[in-house]
Formats: C-alpha cells, structure tokens, sequence
C-alpha cells in the first residue's frame, strides 16, 4: 500500500518546484482545487485502511489462545494500534494548527477558520505560506515530525521478530539526502518539505504521512495474523450478511425465478467448507465456492418472500453460526423498459443510444416519443436521442395494453482535462516538451465519440532569473509568438498555461478547463 521511495520523493520534489513556481506567477484556483482532490483521496484510502485495520486485532487476539506460545503475538496488538493511534494524532494536530494559524489564530480550530467558497468549506489561509514556514520550519514542528516518523518506524520494526526485522519492509520512509543535494540551498529536510509551501499545498503531505503510518500499522498486524495461523487464505470473519442475486426480481407470470443464494464475506474458495444453506427450511445443494441455486415458479401475480438460512464454520475459532435473512420478489404483468445504453442520462450534442424492450410484445407493436429532444429507431432495434438543452426530457413507450414513460436528465459534455501529449503538469524533458504542437483536451471516461476543441490559453514561461515573457494563445495548437517560447525551453524554466478554454458539441460558447504548470528538467 506504500509508495516506492522513488516515486514519493518525486512526487514531492515536483510538488514542491510547481508551488514555488506557481507562487511567483499569481496561482490560480484550479491548482489549489487540485491538491484538495488529492489531498480527499488520501483521506479516503485512510478510511479504507482504518476498516481494514479494524477487522485484525480481536481475530489475532482470538488466534492466539490457540497455544500458549502464540500469546506474546497477541500483547503486541495494543501496542501496534498506540503507535499508530499517537503518531495520526500528531500530524492532525499540526494540520489544525495551520489552518488556526492561517484563520483567526484563537488556539483552536472553528467556523473562523474556515470560508465558503460557493458551497465549499476551506481553510481561509489556504494561500498563507508564512504560517507553514513559521510553524514548520522556524518552530521546528517539521523536523519533529521528521523524527516522529522515523521512531514509528523504530517501533513498530521492534514489535517484529527480531530474527526478521531485516527483510520486513514498512511503508514509512524518510529521504534525508535529497534536500541537501538539491540547487535550493535549504537548511534542513523541513525547510525543503515545508519551507515557503501554501497551507493548502501541506494538508495532501500530512495525509500521506498518515497514510504511510496507517499502512505500516497494516503490515505489522498482518505479520502478528499470520504468526498465529491466520495465513492468507483464512478469513476474518466478525460479521456477515446472507445474499440473494437473482437473476431477475420481477418476473412474469408463468416465468421461472432463479436466485444464487449465498454469505457475503471476504473469502477465497478454500474457505467455503463446511456452509450449510437452505430455504423455507429445505436445504439447497452448494457448489464449490458455497453458492446454493433457489428456483420457484411464479403462478400468481403479486409480491413472494421467502426466508434464506445460511450456517458456516469459522476457520479461525471453529465456531458454527447461523444467520437468516428474508427476501423478496414480485410476479406481474407485462412491463416496458427504457434505459440509455451508456448511462442514465442524455448529453448535449452527441447521438445518446437507448435501449428499449416490453416484455411479451414485439418490437413492431412498440411506439415510442419523446419531449425535450428527437428519438429516432435504428436499423438494429435500438434508438438514437438526440437533445439540444440541458433540463429533463421524457421517453414515452406505448404497446397494446400499457403506457410506460421514463424521465432522464438531460446534461452537456462533461469538462475535458488539458495535456500536452499525456502530461497534465510536473517535470518534463526539454526536448519531449518542445516535440508537442500544442495543448489538446481529454474526455477521460466519457463513453461517447465527441471532440472538444482548444479556444484559447495564456503561454507564460518563467525562465530562471529573468523575467517572465507571455503569449495568448488563440487554439490548441501553439502560434508562432508561443512556438517561439516554447523553443526557449531549458533546465530550469517554469512553463504555465493559465486559464485554459475548450469548445465541446453542444456548447454555445467556450468553457474554462483549468490550467497546467510543468518545470523543464
């Protein structure tokens, strides 16, 4: 779950180039934006990891009364979890102290603190970087840090068999040699990690700082799980759910419903012996991964229930338990669906493909309209929308004996991210930097055919010591003036392509994409 050395200490020196760069050319909101969005998803893998880590330590405890031996694996559970516990209390602590430091500096962390930014709670002093340097460099909280991971690292190494400690591996890793390497002339690991760095560039390091040591509290209670017989093909299981996944809930009358039955759990098939599954007290017959198959004619219409029991053996305490759920299915009549072939919703300037059926009726007897847009059948059996204004739009199905309508939104494009080749910003090559034409957007994980067009950006390169020379940009492609500066390219110059505009399908004008920074190496 760690990050190679290597890449976090990139990760880090190009963090650290692109804010000092972006400090000096008036930093736009969509950087900060950035780091926010990083800085969440470290947060959320540090949700994931506290689940995870949840789960192990009564499992180990449980594991170890199995012989007397094992009971000094099980003491150092409580530890492991202190140290993780203590360490994340601390970076908390240093990230509520700048953010106090950089709101109203009552000693403690309120509404003062904080702004709103259209609807968005953020810290009011995201762009301070004297308070971080303050704290962090001139108080000497960094170096503290610094030492408070590397004796979490200590300790942790400790709580492994000494006969081992060589060749376990943690996630925590300090680079003490890269800043006294580097052309910056910083006085210290803090003052290169932290030094003149915007609170709002900090918080996504103090997340990954904790995450370092939430990984590192994983790996050792997975080493302490497997020192009490819990290899990896056993399973922790402390709580569990009974499953039904039919293959249809609703079905017509005269149909066959068919539903795997089966316990959710984490587990692999080796896992599964010993599951006992039935239904309203008849018992199924399990296949190799413990699924049981549970059929039921539908012959009258309306909703059915019935009870599914599942029993199972623990494999790490040997106990049986039994859970039992109660689910439900419904027979009717005959139905229309209408769904969009790619998503719940209809996108401006694009062919949106649907789908529809009504169960029991031909595709000949089936009319379909809509409002908010044109549907139209293709030669397949399939429809085309097409729609012009964001809102709603309705799909009417009509067939003998029914009318069914089904409301979708109705959106435009959503916003490409700017590259120049694959590159979104960071350190690049000057002679890969100067082989582009120009900047192009990206549709990431749009599922339609639609091309977006490049309007215009501002070109600024910052060159060492000099100063910094511009060229708006009508298009994607680079104009002579911008062609010229992008020639210049050398080691060492910042290059920033400010407020970038595109044009999609649909867009009655253009729409701002963001910007991009890249430092020349």
């Amino acid at each position: 779950m760690s990050i190679p050395k290597e890449p976090r200490q990139l990760m880090i020196n190009v963090m650290y180039l692109v804010l000092t760069a972006l400090l000096a050319l008036n930093v736009s909101a969509e950087i900060f934006n950035a780091f926010a969005m990083v800085d969440k998803g470290l947060r959320a893998a540090n949700t994931a990891l506290d689940t995870a880590n949840d789960a192990l330590p009564q499992a180990i405890k449980d594991g170890a009364k199995k012989k007397d031996e094992l009971k000094k694996y099980a003491d150092r559970v409580d530890q492991v979890r202190e140290i993780s516990k203590t360490n994340t209390a601390f970076i908390q602590g240093l990230i509520d102290q700048l953010i106090d430091e950089g709101g109203n500096r009552n000693k403690k962390v309120d509404d003062g603190d904080y702004v709103d930014a259209y609807g968005i709670k953020e810290p009011r002093g995201k762009r301070n970087y004297d308070a971080t340097t303050r704290v962090m460099v001139e108080e000497g909280k960094g170096m503290e840090l610094k030492e408070r991971m590397e004796k979490v690292k200590a300790d942790l190494l400790a709580l492994v068999d000494e006969n081992e400690r060589a060749a376990f591996k943690l996630p925590i890793e300090i680079d003490n040699e890269t800043w006294q390497k580097s052309a910056n002339k910083k006085k210290n690991w803090a003052d290169f990690t932290f030094g003149h760095m915007p609170i709002g560039a900090t918080e996504p390091i103090f997340s990954k700082f904790i995450n370092d040591t939430k990984a590192s509290e994983a790996a050792v209670l997975n080493y302490l799980a497997g020192k009490v017989g819990l290899s990896k093909d056993d399973v922790v299981l402390d709580k569990f759910r009974v499953v039904a996944a039919p293959k249809k809930s609703y079905i017509l009358k005269g149909e066959t419903y068919e539903a795997d039955v089966f316990l959710s759990a984490a587990a692999g098939a080796g896992t599964n012996t010993g599951i006992s599954v039935s239904v309203n007290g008849a018992r199924l017959a399990t296949d190799k991964d413990g699924v049981a198959k549970f059929k039921a004619v539908g012959n009258t219409l309306g909703p059915k229930k019935y009870t599914a029991s599942v029993s199972v053996t623990n494999p790490v305490t040997g106990k049986t338990d039994s859970y039992k759920s109660e689910f439900e299915y419904e027979v009717g009549e005959k139905s229309a669906t209408v769904s969009a072939s790619k998503m719940n919703v209809f996108y401006i300037g694009v062919d949106n493909p649907v789908e529809i059926a009504v169960a029991g009726v031909s595709s000949n007897q089936i009319q379909v309209t809509m409002t908010g847009g044109n549907i139209s059948r293709n030669s397949d059996g399939t429809y085309t929308v097409k729609v012009t204004q964001v809102g709603n739009a309705k799909v009417v199905v009509s067939a003998p004996g029914m009318s069914y309508s089904k409301d979708f939104r109705v959106k435009r494009i959503p916003d490409p991210v700017p590259v120049l080749g694959k590159n979104r910003g960071g350190k690049i090559g000057d002679g890969e930097f100067k082989a582009y034409p120009g900047v192009f957007p990206l549709l990431e994980g749009f599922d339609f055919e639609a091309k977006c067009d490049i309007t215009e950006y501002l070109l600024i390169r910052a060159p060492k010591r000099q100063d910094p020379e511009f060229s708006p940009n009508p298009g994607g492609k680079y104009n002579p003036k911008s062609q010229s500066l992008i020639s210049k390219a050398a080691p060492g110059d910042n290059y920033l392509f400010q407020d970038i505009k595109c044009k999609c399908p649909g867009d009655p004008a253009p729409r701002a994409i963001g910007s991009m920074v890249f430092t020349i190496k």
